[in-house]
């Protein structure tokens, strides 16, 4: 089963709260949160699909071992790059409209050859099952800061 489909479920139930911040918790909004999870599923299953598998070039990484041995990414330890920053508010429209993309190109994930990748900032080339990996831990824990944000 595919494991980033609930997830997106999961980030769809919170889009009513998207207005809702708690700064003990984050700058950011609920919103905030969901539009960056989208903006990285979007952008980096965008990179798998154009990627040529022949030239992924599997690399050991510290920070790959921890995250992927842990299922966590420390909180407030690394910065997102831009192009998954939201640089707007979004609104409940724009949301549901990235999520419903967002529901499709997770599908596309498993017509694509093992070995198309896209290269992390800090884990270098992932292929897909490691994109998928990598998919489901950031978007739980981004699910998770938007609980603390609601509590």
């Amino acid at each position: 089963m595919n494991t980033l489909l609930p997830l997106l479920l999961q980030l769809e139930s919170h889009i009513s709260n998207f207005e809702k911040t708690n700064p003990k918790v984050s700058n950011s909004t609920v919103g905030w949160q969901i539009d960056h999870c989208l903006l990285v599923i979007n952008g980096i299953i965008g990179q798998l699909e154009i990627s040529d598998p022949l030239k992924f070039q599997p690399k050991w990484t510290f920070p790959k071992f921890m995250v992927f041995t842990t299922g966590k990414i420390p909180r407030g330890k690394a910065k997102a790059p831009k192009v998954v920053i939201p640089t707007q508010v979004a609104t409940q429209e724009k949301l549901i409209a990235k999520l419903a993309a967002a529901k499709n190109n997770v599908l596309k994930l498993d017509s694509f050859s093992e070995n198309q990748f896209f290269n992390h900032p800090f884990f270098k080339d992932l292929n897909v099952k490691q994109t998928k990996k990598f998919l489901t831990i950031h978007t739980k824990h981004h699910l998770k800061i938007i609980e603390d944000i609601l509590k």
